[in-house]
């Protein structure tokens, strides 16, 4: 497949098949995927690769922490930051809310549903497998967060040409210790993303919604040309 192909067919999916991703493949695309440029070339990530069993355990996990009043550790404070109202950023998060919501059939005070909702994100939206990134703790957290964006976008570029299909999101990693327990990831490392991945469910609604982007000629500043 070609780049332009695969950018373009990329989106974020939230359904997919009862169908396992084999570990070669996975392989495949991580060993791709790590050809990303990085600072210096730290290449400051790690993947924890998670499917059947202690996938399935994470999900409940996940869930049953996201149903109790204790709320995340303070280590991931910073992802739980919305955008602030009023602004450019809150719109387009409102909005691709209301596209999901709308062919969800999700209405505005449908509590239940909301709910059913937001733990599927808990549940890595019923994929087959993730992936979680982390770094070290020890590097700056701007430039991991950089170089470990470019890896991210490998991933699920890569994944395109595989015909499986991703969502990345921060949901996925919110209740860091349930993670570090059940994965025994290290305290040294920072948790960085999760990205759900496997083979597309293309008749649930969801995957039907591509969100939009901005014209281009809105966010370029000519200099020189």
């Amino acid at each position: 497949m070609e780049l332009k192909a695969a950018i373009e067919q990329r989106r974020s999916v939230r359904g997919y098949l009862h169908k396992p991703v084999s570990k070669e493949i996975l392989t495949r695309i991580l060993a791709i995927a790590v050809r990303a440029p990085s600072t210096k070339n730290a290449q400051p990530w790690h993947f924890f690769v998670v499917a059947e069993e202690p996938l399935e355990q994470l999900k409940r996990a996940n869930v049953d922490r996201f149903r109790s009043p204790e709320g995340p550790p303070e280590e991931m404070g910073h992802i739980l930051i919305e955008p602030e109202k009023g602004t450019v950023y809150r719109e387009r998060q409102v909005d691709i809310g209301k596209r999901l919501f709308n062919v969800m059939g999700i209405g505005r005070e449908d509590k239940a549903k909301r709910m059913e909702w937001v733990e599927r994100g808990f549940r890595y939206f019923d994929a087959p497998a993730a992936i979680i990134i982390v770094g070290d703790k020890s590097r700056p957290i701007e430039g991991t967060y950089l170089d470990a964006g470019l890896v991210i976008q490998n991933i699920c570029l890569a994944a395109v040409d595989f015909g499986l299909a991703t969502c990345i999101e921060n949901q996925g990693i919110t209740y860091s210790d349930v993670l570090r327990e059940i994965l025994e990831i290290p305290d040294d490392k920072r948790l960085l993303a999760a990205i759900a991945i496997g083979y597309p469910d293309w008749d649930f609604p969801a995957n039907q919604v591509i969100s939009p982007r901005e014209d281009v000629e809105n966010v370029i500043t000519w200099c020189g040309l």
